[in-house]
């Protein structure tokens, strides 16, 4: 360990704690966790004992361009920028410090996805974001030759899907990464990435940490009639696991996140990773057995496996934790934003009254009557929460959709609660697969996301969904950015030998208060009886994709 700690929370008053956090960032002893979301870049800065002292954000979208969903260079850099600043903000305002130095940091975003360099470094087409549905030529394909589920949103299959499309810039290819590798590499001149986030590029071999040779075999066999210069594991970034060396920010870099020139180069950066890593370090999800879930713009839920599944289901992932264990995952593209669409309904007709309902009011009261006074199979209402293409349904594209019999019970209780419930629809089905059909077992799932934000309504709700206790903790509030700065403070603290199991286990979460919901009998029952609805009622979502262009 290269530093003493000199810091401890739990029995010192604030203004020892603002003392010795004040002296902590004038010497460069802190970690800082920076993670790109689908909506939010959010910064988050520990003490050397995990304790979030700072933080920071910056609200951004993604947008639609030309049908391919991406974010510009400008939306990514000033994003960053924006963030940092008002991480620093946030530093001199507490603490009356500017933020000069840190001891390591980390760097993590929105997993899958492609974006591709020529030699010159330039960006050949846009940044294709893991949100587009347009590979399904390629992941079916890529599917049945690797034996291996590729699904859509993979790296992969955005690089094979624009080699059946005959795309002009693939030739071009040097490199190509995902949204945290590319923002590392800018950092620190290093084109790696962290395991958990290259798994979700192309297939990891657990024993190795790497890339499965035999399949980038069987890719570059596949391509080889096109005669490209580049061979597949050649244009990929290095793999790394947890705990690895990953660069340090160069004088360019902290210019890049720092216009100001105040931050200072010579950091140590740990490897690059995607949120679907952070997620599970954040909620100490990372030995078999143990899950978590994410729920907010979209939702993803992990195991981490015992064994190998007895089949290929193209419902379900195989990626890795950050430090390479097999993980089966859920992934939607779908969860809070047509349930935030109808929250954002009432803030109007609330306005139009005169009456102006802080957030946290109005999604409380309408969630806790939802679940107080609500039927536990939302009285025969159905919805769809479909804003985008839903691969584990067969969707391309998504049309969000209402719809009820005459005589089912509508009131406002069973709608919110509806919403509430089909947020979840699809992450139910894939996990039916792995739960009941594989048979894998899990003792409970750790929560985090908007999604919980309101207590004993999401954890109850997913609780529910999943047949399956569901934990939240304090600190999962901090979510990603903050499991990346565990990452960076493993790297930087870590004893010889020390797993980062073990690592997570004694020293950040040797304590901490964890709230548990158990599954309410009534409540699973009711959710299956929406999920007979929810399945025969798809072809209603097809048919106002295919009626409504």
């Amino acid at each position: 360990m290269l530093w003493q700690v000199i810091t401890c929370h739990g029995n010192a008053n604030k203004g020892d704690i603002m003392a010795d956090n004040k002296k902590l960032i004038a010497e460069g002893k802190t970690v800082l966790g920076i993670e790109f979301g689908s909506t939010r870049i959010k910064a988050v800065l520990t003490d050397l004992e995990h304790n979030p002292i700072a933080s920071g954000s910056h609200t951004w979208e993604n947008r639609l361009d030309n049908g391919i969903w991406t974010y510009t260079l400008d939306d990514i850099w000033g994003g960053l920028q924006d963030c940092y600043q008002d991480l620093s903000k946030d530093v001199e305002k507490q603490y009356g410090e500017k933020l000069v130095k840190v001891g390591a940091m980390g760097f993590s975003a929105m997993m899958h996805g492609y974006m591709a360099f020529d030699k010159n470094d330039t960006l050949l087409v846009p940044f294709r974001t893991w949100r587009n549905t347009i590979t399904g030529e390629a992941a079916e394909k890529l599917t049945k030759l690797l034996d291996f589920n590729i699904p859509q949103r993979w790296s992969i299959s955005h690089l094979y899907q624009a080699i059946l499309n005959g795309e002009d810039h693939v030739k071009d290819i040097t490199f190509f990464t995902t949204l945290a590798g590319y923002i590392h590499w800018q950092m620190t001149g290093e084109k790696v990435l962290g395991v958990g986030d290259a798994s979700g590029m192309f297939p990891i071999d657990s024993a190795t940490c790497n890339y499965n040779a035999a399949m980038l075999d069987k890719f570059d066999e596949l391509i080889a009639d096109k005669n490209f210069a580049w061979k597949l594991r050649d244009i990929l970034p290095k793999s790394l696991p947890a705990g690895a060396a990953a660069g340090t920010l160069t004088a360019e870099g902290a210019k890049k996140l720092d216009p100001t020139g105040t931050l200072q180069a010579g950091i140590p950066v740990c490897p690059p990773e995607g949120d679907a890593g952070t997620g599970m370090v954040a909620t100490n999800s990372v030995a078999e057995r143990t899950g978590n879930i994410s729920a907010g713009t979209s939702v993803f839920s992990m195991v981490v496996l015992e064994h190998d599944l007895n089949k290929v289901h193209p419902e379900l992932d195989l990626v890795t934790t950050p430090s390479g264990e097999a993980v089966a995952m859920v992934h939607c593209n779908n969860c809070t934003s047509d349930l935030n669409a109808w929250v954002g309904l009432f803030r109007e007709f609330a306005k139009a009254t005169g009456n102006d309902i802080d957030d946290n009011t109005l999604y409380g009261t309408l969630y806790r009557n939802a679940i107080e006074n609500g039927d536990a199979n939302c009285g025969g209402l159905l919805a769809y929460n479909y804003f985008s293409g839903e691969s584990i349904t067969g969707f391309d594209e998504g049309r969000p959709l209402f719809v009820r019999r005459p005589d089912d019970k509508f009131n406002l209780a069973n709608f919110m609660r509806t919403h509430l419930y089909t947020a979840l629809g699809a992450l139910k089905a894939g996990n039916d697969i792995l739960l009941k059909e594989e048979g894998v077992k899990v003792d409970y799932f750790y929560g985090q996301g908007g999604f919980f934000k309101t207590k004993g309504v999401g954890d109850r709700v997913m609780a529910a969904a999943l047949n399956a206790p569901i934990k939240l903790m304090e600190t999962a509030g901090e979510g990603g950015p903050w499991g990346q700065a565990i990452l960076a403070a493993y790297m930087l603290q870590k004893e010889d030998g020390e797993t980062l199991k073990d690592y997570l286990t004694n020293k950040v979460f040797k304590s901490g208060n964890v709230q548990t919901q158990e599954p309410v009998a009534e409540d699973v029952k009711g959710f299956d009886e929406f999920m007979k609805d929810y399945n025969a009622g798809l072809s209603i979502e097809r048919a106002a994709v295919d009626s409504l262009k």
